[in-house]
């Protein structure tokens, strides 16, 4: 049985990660994906919560024939023992897929086997663009799962993220 972890801020989860998720599940038995900056909420860079995150992840990836966990992994400012906090916070897990290069380095100076795979379509499929149509009322629900459009209303995600997307304004 081989288990793998993914980790990613999956603000929001959108078609970008379900792909890769699909990817990795032709390797791998069980998956766990941490999510990054689980701390981190109502911002215009990390607008949703670590729990609103799971009921993304959770419901877009129900029909997969793959066992997944979901684990909140809080922001640690100190890279050199940044793999130990993630070891400490999830499931044991026998390779890491990611394609950023610090978080690359990092399970490999550890020891631990690293994946990379090719990203899908990720000019669109970025959590930044995807962010920045919730603020100016574009088409993002074309580049999440459905079940993630429905999470999003459900929490008034779009009024949040567009409230705090706002300057501060003197009223004039």
């Amino acid at each position: 049985m081989t288990r793998g972890f993914y980790i990613g801020r999956f603000q929001p989860f959108h078609n970008g990660h379900r792909n890769m998720v699909e990817r990795i599940a032709e390797d791998v038995d069980e998956l766990v994906l941490g999510i990054g900056s689980a701390d981190d909420s109502h911002t215009v860079r990390n607008p949703f919560t670590a729990g609103e995150r799971i009921m993304m992840i959770t419901k877009s990836l129900v029909d997969m024939d793959l066992v997944t966990y979901a684990v909140p992994i809080e922001d640690l400012e100190r890279n050199s023992v940044w793999v130990s906090h993630v070891q400490s916070m999830s499931p044991d897990f026998d390779v890491a897929y990611s394609n950023n290069p610090l978080v690359i380095q990092l399970f490999r100076e550890a020891g631990i086997e690293i994946r990379q795979s090719p990203m899908f379509n990720r000019e669109v499929l970025e959590g930044s663009e995807v962010r920045e149509r919730m603020i100016n009322d574009g088409d993002w629900q074309s580049l999440v799962p459905d079940p993630v459009v429905e999470v999003v209303d459900e929490i008034g995600g779009i009024e949040r993220i567009q409230m705090v997307s706002d300057s501060d304004s003197n009223g004039d």
